[in-house]
């Protein structure tokens, strides 16, 4: 499938295989067509964008593309270089940066690469805004300037300790965890959490193990962060005296997924659940935003705070975060590992899950085994369906049709693909934004009816 792969255009960037659809020539041209449009929002002087890699190894060359384009196109460079996307966000905002760029595939396999844009919000541009990046892209609309109002190209190696003190500052964690002295084990899988991720443990005052924590690009295991990836993290918690938990982190650091202390894989639902969580009864009730295809947990955990309220949105970032902006809300996110706190950037963060997760353990005497089974426990399953095989994306339009026919009596949603809400589950059939897939998740009561639910939606959709 890798190798037939499409040049995938969406709210999230540009991913493809590099060396076939994500070339150099690529790069060069989707930058240049993002900062012509960015031109046209500031006209009277250069804009400042700034710019960051994700470590994957090979990354540089598309860096460097991106680099000249932008430049090319009028717009001043300041290169963060190897960094964690909501590392982007944050120095636009600290920076007041005009926008900015990641060269990312995310949680992608190593023959992917990406871009991912950022606005001057620090946060992934809705709809409309990727969508006239991308219809620029297709044209090779892109706005090259004369040869003395080319951009300058600059670098800054602050903005991972930036990061790490603005989340110490947002959430007031430090004190508190530092009196636990808790012992972390750590997954950055090669790439670009290393160095944010050690930096906020240290700051915390954990003992670090860190695994797969050089940025050497080359990934330890395959990047994404499920339990199957995760075998050397869970061993390592298991066999290391006193550990409190394992964290991992994809290849651009905006997800997390956890480990207990007995190296049992909790599942990426948990974190966001967690974080919300701890940051309710930190702040109290407030706003909260979550996509369709995130467990109920977070509705039930909100519930516990009379006031707080949960808005679902559309799969992708830049959804989750117009819900949450105009709701004033303090934390958002997704169930991949996906935690948004705005007030340290409108990026998922892993360093910001990472501090109020340690920070909830630090407030309890139980262990964080204890506290994941005292949630509302759900079963939920996730399968993926290759869109060459049945026929591509136009067939997931049919595919979407049935569903909703076979299934008109049962509440649905049709804000993003197909959400199925039935009395004791919900199962949620979508194209993914980053991948020539679509996606189908369930949860239930129990993992058999998750699987028969998958089963039901599976064949009412003639998948």
């Amino acid at each position: 499938m890798a190798n037939d792969a499409p040049l995938m255009l969406s709210v999230s960037g540009a991913r493809g295989i590099v060396g076939r659809t994500m070339t150099p020539v690529v790069a060069a041209t989707f930058a240049g067509a993002f900062g012509s449009y960015i031109r046209t929002l500031v006209q009277d002087r250069r804009p400042k964008l700034v710019v960051a890699r994700d470590g994957r190894f090979g990354g540089e060359s598309l860096a460097r593309a991106v680099h000249g384009a932008l430049a090319s196109v009028g717009c001043d460079v300041l290169d963060i270089g190897v960094a964690m996307t909501p590392t982007v966000g944050l120095m636009i905002k600290a920076l007041g940066a005009d926008g900015g760029m990641a060269v990312t595939a995310s949680h992608n396999p190593i023959e992917w690469n990406g871009l991912k844009c950022l606005d001057g919000d620090g946060l992934a541009p809705p709809k409309p805004v990727a969508d006239a990046i991308i219809a620029r892209f297709k044209a090779a609309d892109i706005a090259f300037v004369k040869p003395l109002e080319i951009g300058s190209i600059t670098t800054d190696a602050s903005a991972a300790q930036r990061h790490v003190d603005r989340v110490l500052a947002v959430t007031g964690v430090a004190e508190r965890v530092r009196a636990r002295n808790l012992h972390v084990v750590l997954d950055s899988v090669n790439a670009s959490g290393c160095e944010g991720g050690r930096l906020l443990l240290e700051a915390l005052g954990c003992k670090v193990t860190h695994l797969f924590g050089e940025m050497t690009g080359i990934f330890g295991h395959t990047p994404e962060p499920t339990a199957e990836n995760l075998v050397e993290l869970a061993a390592k918690v298991r066999s290391t005296a006193g550990a409190a938990c394992g964290f991992a982190q994809d290849p651009d650091a905006d997800r997390l997924a956890i480990v207990d202390e007995n190296g049992r894989y909790i599942g990426e639902e948990y974190t966001l659940v967690l974080a919300a969580q701890r940051m309710l009864e930190l702040r109290g009730p407030f706003a909260l935003a979550a996509n369709l295809s995130t467990s109920r947990m977070i509705d039930d955990i909100a519930a516990r705070f009379p006031g707080a309220v949960v808005h679902r949105t559309a799969v992708g970032e830049a959804n989750v975060v117009s819900a949450l902006k105009p709701a004033k809300g303090l934390l958002g996110g997704e169930g991949n590992g996906g935690v948004i706190v705005p007030e340290v950037c409108w990026v998922r963060d892993s360093l910001s899950a990472m501090a109020l997760v340690l920070d909830l353990l630090a407030s309890r005497t139980e262990p964080l085994s204890k506290i994941v089974d005292a949630l509302p426990r759900y079963a939920i399953e996730k399968t993926k369906v290759d869109l060459a095989a049945i026929g591509g994306l136009a067939a997931v339009e049919g595919a979407l049709g049935k569903l909703k026919s076979a299934f008109a009596s049962e509440r649905t949603s049709a804000l993003d693909g197909v959400r199925i809400d039935f009395a004791d589950g919900w199962v949620h059939l979508r194209a993914s934004n980053t991948e020539p897939i679509a996606r189908i998740i369930a949860e239930a009561p129990t993992r058999e009816r998750a699987k028969e639910l998958i089963a039901l939606c599976t064949k009412a959709a003639g998948l």
